[in-house]
């Protein structure tokens, strides 16, 4: 496998890039494609169906390559793989039913390899235009698939518009839609891990009073008057002064368990002043146990690097490409870091990469089963078995 990652500010440009990626006999099969919104998308994917390359999509909330990151434009991973050990795979649910496109998907994955490894990627906004439901999507996938299948990928951005994000092919594009790389898992190695950094603060808390994405009472105490207490912001626990400060700092999620000893962030993105609750990304059931975490601090980054760096001298093998699906609360929250994570997981493993910030990751934890992630940064290296 061969491997190119390009970047352009425009359609024009990243045509222009690909061309010029190809002047030294380079002969792509696929284009990984992640574009703002404000980008003409279709305008890149009909020109690249007609050079025959082929096209897995998803919009963005910014873009980034080895050595640059962008909001508003286009980053692209180009990849010469023989058709034998790839398809591409795309189901819509505009109706709804996300299980019947996850078994769709499933089956028909199973029905081209027998050992199917998936990059994918969803909505980040649902019907409802809520945050699109990731956790239900793993467990429809993991049924059908099975717990042994690997998959990584992500949920599309829209430059934090929060009101549409679209994935796509060569010939078909959705806004509630799953695009797939279905890869020979036989002949394709997959390797990564999801990695949020975040540290627990304090002691365990339990949600007493939740609906939803609404949390009303944290040990049986009003959430937000806590949560403000927490950011020391107590001056604005009045009543009055909640419709002023609905808007709360994403950079302080809360590390919430589940099951097998792992762990989620879930954010509080807002306070509902009429309802005096905090809103969360993904909905904390009663009985939810979880921790405030400690201001995110350069450990972070270091920690995502570590555990590459651990994992390539574990397997004494490099890579041929690299993908990166990064929490687009990572980029506010980090800052300049953000750009020490991405490049140095490129640096770790010498190799062209490419990736998005994203409304949610998909991929496993170190030696932990397939999950949905929020807040992580979710990388996966692609290797051609020889």
């Amino acid at each position: 496998m061969k491997a190119k990652s390009i970047q352009g500010k425009s359609t024009e440009a990243a045509k222009i890039a690909i061309e010029n990626s190809m002047s030294d006999g380079f002969s792509p099969t696929i284009a990984i494609l992640f574009i703002s919104v404000k980008q003409d998308r279709k305008a890149i994917y009909q020109w690249l169906d007609s050079k025959n390359i082929d096209v897995f999509g998803a919009t963005s909330c910014g873009e980034f390559i080895n050595g640059h990151q962008s909001e508003g434009e286009i980053a692209i991973l180009l990849l010469e793989l023989s058709k034998e050990n790839y398809t591409i795979l795309f189901e819509d649910f505009e109706d709804g039913n996300l299980d019947k496109a996850a078994l769709n998907l499933a089956n028909n994955a199973l029905k081209q390899f027998s050992n199917p490894s998936l990059i994918l990627c969803s909505p980040g906004i649902n019907q409802k235009g809520d945050h699109f439901e990731g956790e239900k999507l793993v467990e429809s996938l993991e049924r059908n698939l099975g717990p042994d299948k690997i998959f990584f990928g992500g949920k599309a951005g829209d430059d934090w518009q929060l009101k549409e994000t679209f994935v796509f092919t060569n010939k078909k594009e959705a806004k509630y839609g799953i695009v797939a790389l279905v890869l020979n898992g036989d002949k394709i190695a997959l390797k990564g891990m999801a990695v949020t950094g975040w540290k627990p603060l304090g002691i365990t808390r339990t949600v007493t009073k939740s609906k939803g994405q609404l949390l009303y009472e944290i040990d049986g105490k009003s959430a937000v008057e806590l949560y403000l207490k927490y950011l020391g912001k107590e001056d604005k626990m009045a009543e009055k002064d909640f419709k002023v400060f609905e808007d709360v700092s994403i950079e302080y999620p809360f590390i919430v368990e589940r099951d097998n000893n792992e762990t989620i962030l879930k954010t509080p993105m807002r306070i509902d002043a009429t309802e005096k609750a905090l809103v969360i990304d993904i909905p904390m059931p009663e009985g939810s146990k979880f921790w405030f975490t400690s201001p995110p601090e350069f450990d972070i980054v270091e920690e995502v690097i570590e555990k590459a760096t651990q994992l390539k001298q574990d397997t004494k093998e490099g890579a041929d490409a690299l993908l990166i699906f990064s929490c687009a609360g990572r980029n506010p929250i980090l800052g300049p870091m953000i750009n020490d994570e991405n490049n140095g997981l490129a640096e770790v493993w010498q190799t062209p990469m490419a990736g998005f910030f994203t409304y949610g990751e998909y991929g496993r934890v170190l030696n932990g089963r397939q999950n949905f992630h929020s807040g992580a940064c979710c990388w996966v290296t692609l290797k051609e078995k020889e």
